[in-house]
């Protein structure tokens, strides 16, 4: 007899949505029960992105010195955390940064900068380094993720060759207030539709473990499902020295792999990103996360190592998956050259501007 969860993916598969509850269920299923979660949710994984993985990058253009609070972020306003602080990159650095991910295999380079939003002129400074990056680099997605954004850039990054826009949501509407203050929820829904409206693939996720309740967890999963977000990175809160959640440590790894599984229950055809914290609360359940999430950074986060590329590169050919994208068809295991190890990383937690 198939179990409940069987039964939820062909649900899902025959064109019924999951609903809050089924999501709960699957958050809160007993841990005897994981592998039968991973097996269905793994179902709609190979439905819609086959034995694929995602490959994307970061650069971190500009790192802390930001205005906003968020008490989950190293580079805020009031945090302690020692990483490094500087102004923004050279295109010439930015590209050589973003040529070692795509080396590695980087279907998608994520081009980031702190602070609220992004000036007419940083918006100019990005649109310039993405029109190098694309003549050099033809067929490499560009995501920006610039803050806060204002009436017309995101129509002006679209012309500049910027395929997709992230801002997280972060958690739910009704957790958010506890999280930040600078801020509203409300004004990140305006940028992710800024974005939509101006062209840009809508990139927003979340993150795990910032003292949201399982509801809130669902709350705001349901409403990425209403944004209609393309691609949802699931981050899990990495709680570093020096921000006001340092000693916040709600998640196991069983845990995170539902909060996955959930994700692509309620979304079951959209990216699925394990993203910032998965090395520190997956652990050793990774490659299990693999088989239903599609999506993964590449190498070190934005003041935060990673794992090493070739390790991650191993872990999609181990388990059965390729590099999307991959001339050959067959993930690239070979070694990045120079390594994807980005100044000042290993010392804060990643910010989801």
């Amino acid at each position: 007899m198939s179990s409940r969860f069987e039964q939820l993916a062909d649900a899902v598969l025959a064109g019924t949505d999951a609903t809050p509850g089924d999501a709960l269920a699957v958050l809160r299923a007993p841990d005897t029960d994981v592998l039968s979660v991973v097996a269905a949710a793994g179902r709609l994984r190979r439905t819609y992105f086959g034995n694929t993985v995602k490959v994307n990058y970061l650069v971190n253009l500009k790192s802390g010195l930001c205005p906003e609070n968020c008490n989950y972020c190293s580079q805020a306003l009031g945090s302690a955390a020692p990483i490094l602080k500087y102004s923004w990159l050279s295109t010439e650095e930015a590209m050589k940064q973003a040529g070692a991910g795509i080396s590695g295999g980087a279907a998608r380079v994520c081009l980031v900068a702190s602070g609220r939003g992004p000036s007419n002129r940083d918006i100019d400074r990005v649109a310039s380094m993405v029109g190098a990056l694309k003549e050099e680099h033809p067929g490499v997605e560009v995501c920006a993720c610039l803050g806060l954004l204002s009436d017309g850039q995101a129509e002006r990054l679209r012309t500049a060759g910027v395929d997709a826009y992230n801002h997280n949501i972060n958690t739910a509407e009704s957790n958010h207030h506890t999280i930040v203050q600078t801020h509203t929820y409300a004004d990140r829904v305006d940028t992710v539709e800024k974005a939509k409206h101006g062209g840009l693939s809508p990139c927003s996720g979340l993150i795990a473990g910032l003292g949201e309740s399982d509801e809130q967890l669902v709350e705001g999963l349901f409403a990425l499902k209403e944004l209609d977000a393309d691609s949802i990175p699931v981050n899990f809160l990495m709680p570093f020295d020096g921000t006001p959640l340092e000693r916040t440590w709600e998640l196991t790894p069983l845990r995170c792999l539902k909060i996955l599984a959930m994700a692509r229950f309620v979304c079951p055809d959209k990216e699925i990103r394990m993203a910032g914290g998965r090395e520190m609360h997956l652990r050793s359940l990774q490659p299990m996360a693999l088989h239903v999430a599609n999506s993964l950074f590449l190498g070190d986060y934005l003041t935060s190592e990673g794992q090493a590329a070739e390790a991650d590169l191993e872990m999609i050919r181990d388990n059965g998956f390729v590099v999307l994208g991959s001339d050959t068809g067959r993930a690239r295991t070979g070694r990045v050259d120079p390594p994807i190890r980005r100044r000042g990383a290993g010392t804060g937690l990643v910010p989801n501007a």
